[in-house]
């Protein structure tokens, strides 16, 4: 027996009945061996972390309050934020930690620069539209190792897949391991953009709303708190009563949900970021329009995608893959006057 192995017996004896299972999987899209060590999902989480588009979410906008702190979170960091909090719920409610990890760390992989001002503009140029958890797909199965994809499982991209969204109908993904991830993405962005704009003078802990404070807690590890053990109780109690799904009491969903509402109106769609958003904006669609009109400036691969796919599938590759330094770096060598001495 090899060291796998031990692993898949291990999930048998420690995880719940509703939990995916490794030696249960769908499998890949092109059959690989297993690896002596590493369950499937071990090794897609292992994957995405080794990619190029992992790396570059370190300099990726979260929320789009441009600064030079170091303390504010960035897209990578918003990640692994997801991915601790999305394993300790599957911890606490037995699910398979690997496979949460793996869907964590790859949800947010098509995110554009300058965060969902990044994604409203490609959304307004792609016919048929731009969503990001559809871009990590395309990340995944596409775009890394130059066009060969990544060729992860089919519950990781599913994962992936329906990780966007807050409501309860039917974008729901297939395996709970998916669903944690979900629940535990809005969990982590909503407390930590609380954090980062108390940080940077936008909010105060005073102006929150006092019924949902009342509700999840007067701090942000509290809220945290509150939130993850209110998803493990509840998802629990309904495995137990063989409703598959995961959980949260009506007062605490409710409170999230209206807590979300606030800091769309007050922090993420605030006029208070109003000229940076705009400014944002203004770089992109430059950029896009210069390379819909250079296609012999886009990389070699984005050129193949213009062949088999058109040329503004192309383009938005392109720019969804840029971090924002090196989106403001592109923009500010085609655009930006240099100084000639003569």
């Amino acid at each position: 027996m090899n060291v796998r192995e031990k692993i898949e017996g291990f999930e048998r004896l420690t995880l719940v009945p509703q939990a995916t299972f490794s030696t249960l999987t769908l499998g890949r899209k092109i059959k690989e061996e297993s690896d002596s060590i590493r369950t499937c999902f071990m090794v897609d989480r292992d994957r995405i972390i080794h990619s190029k588009s992992f790396r570059r979410l370190k300099h990726k906008t979260q929320v789009y309050i441009k600064t030079f702190g170091d303390h504010y979170r960035t897209r990578l960091t918003h990640t692994l934020e997801v991915s601790q909090i999305a394993r300790t719920i599957g911890i606490g409610v037995g699910l398979n930690e690997s496979l949460i990890e793996a869907i964590s760390l790859g949800h947010d992989l098509g995110h554009v620069a300058f965060a969902h001002n990044g994604e409203e503009v490609l959304n307004k140029f792609l016919e048929g539209g731009f969503r990001h958890n559809e871009q990590s797909v395309r990340v995944v199965e596409k775009l890394e190792r130059n066009g060969l994809g990544l060729n992860l499982t089919l519950e990781v991209i599913d994962g992936i897949l329906h990780h966007s969204g807050l409501e309860n109908g039917q974008n729901k993904a297939k395996t709970l391991e998916g669903r944690v991830v979900k629940i535990s993405d809005k969990i982590a962005y909503l407390n930590h953009d609380i954090d980062d704009s108390i940080r940077a003078g936008l909010l105060s802990e005073d102006i929150l709303p006092k019924e949902i404070i009342k509700v999840l807690g007067n701090t942000h590890s509290k809220r945290i708190e509150t939130l993850v053990l209110d998803v493990i109780k509840n998802t629990t109690e309904a495995l137990n009563n063989n409703d598959i799904d995961i959980k949260l009491s009506k007062e605490v969903w409710e409170a999230m949900t209206e807590l979300r509402r606030f800091m769309f109106k007050n922090v993420y769609l605030g006029d208070i970021l109003k000229v940076e958003r705009n400014k944002a904006k203004f770089i992109l669609e430059n950029l896009i329009n210069y390379y819909y009109t250079h296609e012999n400036e886009l990389p070699n691969i984005y050129q193949n995608i213009a062949k088999e796919e058109g040329l503004k599938r192309a383009v938005a590759d392109y720019i969804a893959g840029m971090s924002d330094d090196y989106c403001l770096n592109k923009f500010n060598s085609l655009f930006v006057p240099k100084v000639v001495i003569y």
